[in-house]
Formats: C-alpha cells, structure tokens, sequence
C-alpha cells in the first residue's frame, strides 16, 4: 500500500511547474524581442532605400532639365546642330588693317552664295569664308546694297559638300515677343548662340555708308549681339532665318537689330544678277517726329505722324509737299513717325509709284487734311 504525498512533495512539484511555465514564457518574449528588432531593422532599411531612390530619381530628373533645353517645344540643341554648319566666319583685309563679321550659305536657282552685311565687306581688298570644319576659302563679291546693309558672296573653289544652305522665310508673320536665335561668331568666337525675343517691328537705322540715308524696317530684339555677329542669320524656333543681324546700340543692354528677310527675298535676284538694288522709292524730304510739345506750339491737336521740315529741289514731292505739312497716313496706313514712314515705304513701294499721302496743311491759319497724290522716285 503506497503512502500518500506529503506536503514537502507537493510543495516541490508546484515550484518545478511555475519554473517551467517561466521558461516558456521568458522563451516566447526574448522571441518576440528579437522578431521585433529585425523587423524594425528590416523596415529603417526599406526607408533608407526608398529615400536613396527618390534622391537618385530628382537627380536625373535635373540632368535631363539641364541637357535638353526647349523654346516653344524645339530643343535649342537641336537647331544648333541644324545650322551650325550653314554659319561662316568671313575675314577681310582693308587698307587700314582687317575685319572679321559672319553669314550664311543660301541656295539661289542650284548655286550657293553667302549672305553678309555690306559693312562687313565694305572697302574690303580680300575676303576669305572660313566653314565650321576649319576650311578656308577666298570670296569675291557678287552684289550689295548699302541701303539694306546687305551683301552677296561667292565662294572660289570650295566643293559641293562644303554647302549647307538655310531656308528663308518671311518675316511678315514676326510679332513683338517671338522667340528668336542668334548664330554668328562674336569677337572671332565661331559658332556662337544666343537667343532672345523680337523687341519691335519696324524701326529705323543710320549707317556711315548710306549717305544719310536710314535702313528702313529694321527688326529689333534681345539676342545678345557682339562685333562679329554681324551678318550671321536670325533664326525661328524652325531654324529658320527671318534676319540677318546687322548693328548693336554701343553700351546698350539687350538691343540689337536685324536686316528682315523680307528685305533679303526681295532685293537677292537683283544683287545677284545684277550686282546692285535700285528699287528704294525716295520722296525727297526731310523732317521730324511730332508730339504733343511740337503740336501746341504749330497749334494743332494732331500729335502723331511726321512733320515735314525740309523739301528738296527737284525731288518728287517738291511743289506737291510744303514745310509743315503733317504726313499722318499713306495709301491708308497710318504713319505716326518716320520709323512707320521709311518702313512703308521700303515694304510695300518701289519708283514710279504713285502714292496717296494724307497731310494736315495750315492755309490761311487754319489746319485742314488733304490727300496729295506724288509719284516716288528712286533713292539717289
């Protein structure tokens, strides 16, 4: 017969079961614990990746930003590549020392010319074009017209491959605030860009070489221009040219003009075959701008338009317009300054035609409008 337990036994078997029960669960926590820290670690690790790539994706997000840059969608990169080739440096010896300007290759009827400024070859004893490869040649001249401040070259024994011609389009579809590219070699630095925008439409210009004479409807804008730059193109957002830039204002800041292409288009057939331009219309007159100051003292509220000063012998307006007369329209456009006069009538007039002027005249102190009929001449 077994003795039944005694109290010392039960007391034991109770403590080995708490001992037990304690391992298991200092088992489960110190599992628990470690899962814990690893999944901790594991997810500061995801977060450190994550961050690295996001940082690595904003990085070539500004690369690309930087490489390929745009103006109205057309990668400037690529128009460079487009034209680079077509823009020389032209070089000239004078009697006084030398001078360097650029220009362009054009295709006229299957044979390539370069156009320039006059003034870049102007009293010029040589000349040279030099391409973007390196290639020199010598270059004679062909046509020019002081009065547009252009000039047409020929290339002497330079093969086919070496021409790369632009395309020109007409500037009559410019408006203030469009894009434009300037390419052309400033100070000798060849193959230079630069853009900016069209400034204004229509201006007025005096060169040495135009006997007083101004460069009528001249496009201005912001693209930087140096000495050099001078006969290269100015381009559109197409790479295609609209201008040749031709003068900077000295110590200005963004001001620069161009030659339009409409100029270029209209006088190109005549400078080639011809070796000169003879279709500027001339009127013969001398004048001012009025404003208001000039209006209060002649005592008329007509404060726009231009105020003739000066007629000359022999000229075509001579007894058809008189000192004080106030050209405010022609054939219907308004005129309100001599910049809107020259520039009528180079755009849209040649010699024997007749215009239509509308004038203010004072006849026996009292102001009237009158339409003068006067038939142009040409620019002596």
């Amino acid at each position: 017969m077994q003795n039944p337990p005694t109290q010392q036994s039960k007391s034991s078997s109770t403590v080995l079961i708490l001992i037990l029960i304690v391992g298991l669960l200092s088992g489960v926590a110190i599992t628990g614990f470690l899962s814990y820290q690893q999944i901790a670690t594991l997810r500061n690790e995801i977060s450190s990746l994550k961050a690295e790539i996001s940082r690595l994706q904003g990085f070539q997000n500004i690369i690309n930003q930087t490489i390929t840059l745009y103006e109205g969608n057309v990668s400037l990169t690529e128009i460079y590549a487009k034209v680079r080739d077509s823009v020389v440096l032209i070089y000239g010896t004078t009697s006084t020392g030398t001078v360097q300007g650029s220009g362009f290759v054009y295709n006229y009827s299957g044979t390539y010319y370069i156009i320039t400024n006059y003034h870049v070859i102007h009293d010029t004893q040589s000349r040279s074009v030099t391409f973007s490869n390196g290639n020199g040649y010598a270059a004679n001249i062909v046509g020019t017209d002081p009065y547009a401040d252009l000039a047409i070259l020929s290339v002497a024994g330079a093969p086919q491959s070496e021409f790369k011609p632009l395309q020109i389009v007409s500037s009559s579809t410019l408006k203030v605030g469009d894009q434009v590219i300037a390419v052309g070699n400033p100070y000798g630095l060849v193959g230079s860009m630069t853009t900016g925008v069209v400034s204004a439409l229509g201006r007025t210009i005096s060169e040495k070489y135009t006997g007083g004479f101004a460069i009528a409807n001249i496009i201005q804008t912001s693209a930087p221009i140096n000495p050099g730059n001078s006969g290269g193109p100015l381009l559109n957002v197409l790479g295609n040219v609209v201008g040749i830039t031709t003068a900077i204002v000295t110590d200005s800041q963004g001001l620069g003009f161009a030659v339009p292409s409409n100029t270029i288009m209209r006088e190109i057939h005549s400078l080639i075959t011809s070796g000169s331009y003879t279709g500027h219309s001339y009127l013969g007159l001398n004048g001012t701008d009025m404003n208001y100051e000039t209006a209060k003292q002649l005592g008329i509220n007509v404060t726009y338009g231009w105020r003739v000063v000066y007629v000359r012998a022999g000229a075509p307006s001579s007894g058809k317009l008189y000192a004080d007369d106030i050209i405010v329209a022609m054939n219907g456009t308004s005129i309100k300054n001599y910049d809107n006069l020259a520039s009528y009538l180079e755009e849209y007039t040649l010699p024997t035609n007749i215009v239509e002027i509308t004038v203010y005249r004072k006849e026996s102190g009292t102001w009237t409008q009158q339409i003068v009929a006067v038939t142009l001449g040409q620019r002596p």
